[in-house]
């Protein structure tokens, strides 16, 4: 049997390169990708970090000490710029890596010919003169001229805007160089294949390819800001108006009050950099990045950086049956066929040995002649298996001879579910037909009289019972060698019913079981019969014992989207679903208000997939449509994936809200103590030299300690979260304000009893040093909040950077060389064990606080 048509005058040798040619050719044009967007280089990220207020900020109060003549201090804190430059590149490079390597591994493969063997390679390493195959699902990754081909379309629209697929023929064989020959026998870079496969020539690579000449661009799209990144920007924004609103009052204040216009310009930069929360685009733009990263561990690829937010909260989770609910591992469990001018049925269950019986040889044979004579579907497998154990098959269909032809296939349809096959021997002029599909569809292909038709339903039924599921199978002759365009009008001769069975996934049971408990509405949609789908959803644990439960896709055809919308409220079960109809669930469903996630591996699946909250692809046996599509993609294509990757996605905003929340706590004390002083017309503690070091304790606390925290065991406990309230809800927002409230009168009662007790340089030394403390404190404790909304798991990674925030406290107090800069003086052991007395007082307010709020 051959692989299809052969392309008339294709050269005996056209095997494929060598792989030396292979990489020789690479190396002479260069790989098969257009110039994309480059890495912002260090001059572009400079740019945009002086643009943020913060950053900015740091600059001009520089630069104001350099014109007050403080040569020390200028040089001081254009050491803490620096650090901060530093710090803000390696956070930034950590999260660009973290997506480019997440780009690397969803980057399209294609699969081509060499040295006569066929391999998967990555695109861009396509050469002029490669054999690229090409079948159902691939996106095409070269232009090239098609040499042979089996009921090959194509989608165009991305090149021309035509949404109908185009019919494409071999050109026949044509020079490495030549784009000869009539438009269907062009194959383009970026166009999709929606059915049928084919080999085709490489002829242009890179911007060699028409694609490239037109100037557009295949690449990676782009993630733009997602909706937490857009409203958190607009607080930012917001606050930085009023903050520099109330900043420049101060400047003109003190300016006009003591007549020192650049001491009041420091003052005022000073206050601007204490009131704004400049980290919370950091921890927006990082935590997504780094989530995305730690799901990618968990066999989940993100493809768009905004489903990392969305994962946690989706409340539906849409998935197909065949390779994520089960292992995808079929094997034919039970045949029926009809005896020859007979009406009983004979049965054959897997357990009985040998098969035997010529009613069940033509049905093995029919069954295979309807399926790709080189299998990747499961089904397809699972029949050809079954041929080599059954004697009598390859002997009476040749299928290990040469002299077979397909010579027309007939594709399953969302009107005619079942896939023909018309073949020609080389010892009878008459086409042999072979049908194989849903029973309904292949039996209205066969000619049977309502008695036949209602007794083999009811074997369906059995069978279908047993959780297998079932395929008809019919065959039938052509007298013409014309094939008539309606498949419908062949008349075919039933034949018998393969029952396969495909083992649930060890894993299904508990991972429902989490979804359920976690709030998360688990749909399972499936083409399958309904009998057979709601066996598999039985024994996976969802609940479908109901016809209310489970919806056929000929009923929801027949409802409008009102009544389908009423109907999936109570359906656990969709069965006899086509991919159109898909994109009909999901948009009910989110009409309803349900975020949700959908699987899909198909070409017809991408319209769901793009339309759902979360689209997930299947990794493994996925189509490059689905992927392109998806939102997500999953390695491994295992249901438990996804349970792990909503883990996942809940850490990331659990520890998200907890940074933020430590944000706004954290700048109340800094703002009090820099504000404070101003309005009492006092000598100003905090300078930009002070705020800037503190913001080095701060960033390190936000990216690292928090994004570091482990999950809380009760995580998946929770019902979702709700997306349209705010991101740090009121209750939080109360709890942030008596922290940062609590620990502003701590540093408060050590700055009224040091000014007693100290110089101004010593009782600065106290207030940084309750200050400094006091964060390390509120980190510890924000981490550890008891609780629902936190976890008191061990990182030891806050615990490594409250000490090094410790050592550098010391080296701030005790070493000349900061010491003298900061204008801090040495405390004394009595200065200390008043510190660690407040300090002590003001965990204890912020525990005691935390407890309340937790069990009201």
């Amino acid at each position: 049997m051959n692989k299809g048509f052969q392309a008339k005058g294709l050269p005996a040798h056209a095997t494929g390169l060598s792989q030396a040619e292979a990489k020789q050719r690479l190396l002479r044009d260069g790989p098969n990708a257009l110039p994309g967007k480059t890495r912002r280089n260090f001059f572009r990220r400079l740019w945009d970090l002086l643009r943020q207020p913060m950053f900015a900020l740091l600059v001009a109060a520089t630069f104001l000490y350099v014109a007050l003549g403080e040569l020390l201090e200028s040089l001081t804190l254009a050491t803490f710029v620096l650090a901060v430059l530093a710090l803000t590149f390696w956070q930034e490079g950590r999260a660009e890596e973290a997506l480019e390597a997440l780009h690397r591994l969803t980057e399209p493969a294609a699969r081509v010919l060499r040295e006569g063997q066929p391999c998967s390679v990555e695109a861009s390493t396509v050469v002029v003169g490669d054999l690229l195959l090409v079948s159902e699902g691939d996106r095409i990754a070269a232009d090239a001229v098609l040499l042979e081909a089996t009921n090959l379309q194509v989608d165009e629209s991305l090149m021309t805007g035509e949404s109908v697929p185009v019919d494409k023929h071999p050109g026949g064989y044509a020079p490495e160089s030549s784009m000869q020959g009539t438009e269907n026998c062009l194959l383009l870079a970026g166009t999709f294949v929606v059915r049928g496969h084919g080999r085709a020539r490489v002829s242009a690579t890179g911007s060699h390819r028409q694609i490239g000449r037109i100037g557009l661009s295949l690449g990676e799209e782009m993630s733009g800001p997602s909706p937490l990144q857009t409203q958190t920007g607009r607080l930012v924004n917001k606050i930085a108006r009023v903050v520099l609103a109330l900043c420049l009052a101060v400047v003109l204040l003190l300016g006009w009050r003591d007549g020192d216009w650049l001491e009041a310009m420091l003052s005022g930069i000073a206050l601007a950099m204490a009131f704004l929360p400049e980290e919370y685009s950091v921890v927006q733009a990082l935590f997504p990045a780094l989530g995305a990263r730690r799901l990618s561990h968990c066999g989940v690829l993100v493809r768009r950086i905004q489903a990392v937010e969305t994962l946690g909260a989706i409340t539906v989770l849409c998935t197909d049956k065949t390779g994520t609910l089960t292992e995808n591992r079929m094997r034919v469990a039970g045949l029926a066929a009809g005896a020859l001018n007979k009406h009983d049925i004979h049965r054959w269950e897997v357990s009985q040995h040998p098969l035997a019986g010529q009613e069940f040889v033509a049905l093995i044979g029919y069954a295979l002649l309807a399926s790709d004579a080189h299998p990747v579907d499961p089904m397809d497998a699972a029949l050809h298996s079954l041929s080599r154990q059954t004697p009598g098959v390859s002997e009476r269909f040749g299928l290990d001879r040469p002299g077979w032809t397909l010579v027309h296939a007939y594709a399953l349809t969302a009107q005619c579910r079942a896939l023909t096959h018309v073949w020609r021997t080389a010892k009878d002029a008459t086409l042999v037909v072979a049908a194989k599909g849903a029973p309904e569809a292949v039996m209205a292909l066969c000619a049977m009289s309502d008695e036949e038709r209602a007794r083999w339903s009811t074997c369906v039924q059995q069978m279908a019972s047993r959780g297998l599921r079932v395929l008809g199978v019919a065959q039938g002759q052509l007298a013409s060698q014309d094939c008539p365009d309606d498949v419908h009008e062949i008349g075919l001769q039933w034949l018998g019913l393969a029952g396969l069975a495909d083992p649930l996934r060890g894993d299904i049971v508990p991972s429902v079981a989490q979804c359920h408990d976690a709030g998360i509405r688990v749909l399972m949609i499936t083409g399958d019969h309904p009998t057979t789908a709601q066996v598999i959803a039985t024994q996976a644990g969802l609940q479908c014992s109901t016809e209310q439960q489970i919806l056929t896709g000929t009923h929801l055809q027949q409802m409008d989207d009102e009544t389908l919308m009423q109907r999936l409220r109570a359906v656990s079960v969709c069965a006899r679903i086509t991919p159109e109809q898909k994109l009909r669930i999901v948009l009910a469903l989110q009409a309803q208000g349900e975020i949700v996630a959908m699987t899909g591996d198909g070409v017809n699946d991408a319209p769901a997939l793009r339309a759902a909250h979360v689209g997930i692809a299947m990794g493994g046996r996925g189509t490059d449509v689905a992927r392109g599509a998806a939102d997500l993609v999953l390695v491994d294509d295992r249901f438990s994936s996804i349970v792990r990757g909503i883990r996942t996605g809940r850490r990331v905003f659990v520890n998200l809200r907890h940074a933020m929340s430590y944000i706004f706590a954290v700048h109340i004390p800094i703002a009090g103590m820099a504000l404070l002083p101003l309005a009492l017309g006092w000598p100003p503690l905090l300078t930009p030299l002070h705020l800037a070091l503190m913001e080095l304790v701060i960033d390190p606390s936000c990216s690292l300690a928090f994004e570091n925290e482990p999950e809380d065991p009760g995580i998946m406990k929770r019902p979702p979260r709700n997306t349209q309230s705010a991101l740090v809800g009121h209750n939080e927002i109360m709890l942030a304000l008596g922290q940062g409230l609590c620990l502003l009168l701590v540093v408060l009662a050590g700055w009224w009893w040091a000014r007693m007790a100290f110089d101004h340089e010593t009782t600065r030394a106290v207030v940084m040093g309750l200050l400094v403390m006091g964060n390390t404190m509120l980190l510890l404790l924000v981490r550890s909040t008891p609780g629902p909304s936190g976890s008191s798991a061990g990182n030891p990674l806050a615990w490594l950077i409250a000490a090094v925030t410790v050592l550098v406290l010391q080296l701030m107090l005790y070493w000349p060389l900061l010491a003298t800069p900061l204008g801090l003086g040495a405390p004394s052991g009595r200065a200390w064990l008043m510190m660690l007395l407040l300090l002590v007082l003001g965990a204890v307010g912020i525990y005691s606080l935390q407890r309340h709020t937790s069990h009201a």
